[in-house]
């Protein structure tokens, strides 16, 4: 890799490249280019051509540039990728570049390494092998070996998902970090707070009846089957219940199959919205929220919904298990276990008072630990350091595995 000494000065706005697969992870950049852009940097954002990423360079005032990428493997579109990935660093010669989700990850942070960009970022939100066996898992593992071999620095957004990437030698101990108590932008906790939602009425939910919430995507890592299959036993013991399932049928490579997402679009009992841009007024619409996920870097709409002051039921996997502190702020339960997540889910049902701690406890941990500010304050001095000494910030480590 690059050696120390060979690391040009910064003169000026320094230039730094946000590189991203897919446009729908907009999402989960909301705030860092605008925070980058007004400490001085000159931001640009990279990802597949979409409309949401012009939107996201017009709201957050920084350049995009499209660079279509695809999530699958794809070996022939993959080379023309990187070349157009490393011809685009070469005419930029951006300071310092950042890449994360697994293929802008691959291609960006090689292509960075050939261009001889300066300084190095790769932002791991999750590790996608947790959930893959044999080759495909030997696969994933290698890409991320390459992946962290040519970064400076592998910011990491759990204090699990750390430990696991240390236990699975993804990078030198060393080269591996996380940032105060881990999330990659917080949550807007002033538009994530409680109060009323108008999301029941226009959806045909009455007042009184439980609602069990799900935000994200709608695939088989984010547990959907075992939600279903939990969601049909509770309705044995309280009929009236509804499930709030707020998101999107993803067509990745866990994409749930043709019968479970009629199973959903037919139930009488199931809303279904699609893709919503503001997901504050739904949170407010739950009685709590449940993300039986297999796998998470560190789940936002977790740290979202205990903002909005309801209760969380989500799993003990890699990243989930950071975002609950347990018995206080909601309910950790074991991966596709579904008697657990009967259990879990019928308890907060039956008993409101524990909702309404749990929902209060949620919102003020919430806002002692990830409020949006907070979190980007901790990106930008990342940035400046690493800009400003070859040494960077010290690993901050929480949690448990």
């Amino acid at each position: 890799m690059k050696a120390a000494e060979d690391r040009k000065p910064i003169v000026g706005h320094p230039k730094i490249v946000l590189g991203i697969t897919s446009a729908q992870t907009c999402l989960v950049l909301a705030g860092r280019p605008a925070v980058l852009r007004e400490a001085g940097f000159a931001v640009t954002i990279v990802a597949s051509p979409d409309a949401r990423l012009d939107d996201l360079g017009s709201a957050e005032g920084v350049a995009t540039i499209g660079v279509p990428m695809e999530r699958r493997p794809a070996p022939l579109r993959d080379v023309v990728s990187f070349v157009r990935l490393y011809r685009l660093l070469r005419r930029i010669q951006p300071d310092v570049v950042e890449f994360s989700t697994p293929k802008a990850g691959l291609l960006g942070l090689v292509a960075a390494w050939c261009a001889r960009v300066p300084r190095r970022v790769y932002l791991l939100r999750g590790l996608k092998l947790e959930t893959a066996v044999g080759f495909k898992r030997f696969g994933l593992l290698a890409a991320e070996w390459i992946t962290s071999a040519c970064a400076d620095a592998v910011l990491c957004t759990s204090a699990s998902l750390l430990k696991n990437a240390v236990r699975l030698k993804i990078a030198p101990a060393q080269k591996l970090k996380m940032l105060g108590e881990g999330s990659s932008i917080g949550v807007d906790t002033k538009h994530f707070s409680p109060g009323l939602s108008d999301v029941r009425r226009s959806l045909g939910i009455e007042a009184t009846v439980p609602v069990v919430g799900f935000v994200g995507r709608l695939t088989r890592d984010k547990g959907i089957p075992e939600l279903l299959a939990a969601f049909e036993a509770i309705l044995a013991l309280i009929p009236e219940t509804r499930l709030l399932l707020v998101g999107w049928f993803d067509e990745a490579e866990d994409a749930l199959d043709h019968a479970t997402r009629l199973r959903i679009l037919e139930h009488r009992q199931i809303v279904c919205t699609g893709f919503a841009s503001d997901t504050a007024p739904y949170y407010r619409a739950m009685d709590m929220m449940v993300l039986p996920t297999l796998r998470e870097g560190f789940p936002n709409v977790v740290l979202e919904a205990s903002a909005s002051g309801i209760p969380v039921i989500t799993t003990l996997s890699t990243g989930s298990r950071d975002a609950v502190v347990p018995e206080v702020t909601g309910l950790l339960v074991p991966a596709e276990n579904k008697l657990a997540l009967i259990e879990a889910i019928t308890r907060l049902l039956r008993d409101r008072e524990l909702r309404c701690r749990m929902g209060q406890a949620g919102r003020k941990w919430v806002v002692q630990h990830f409020d949006r500010a907070k979190v980007l304050e901790q990106n930008v001095k990342f940035y400046k350091n690493l800009l400003s000494a070859a040494k960077m910030p010290s690993i901050r480590v929480t949690g448990s595995v």
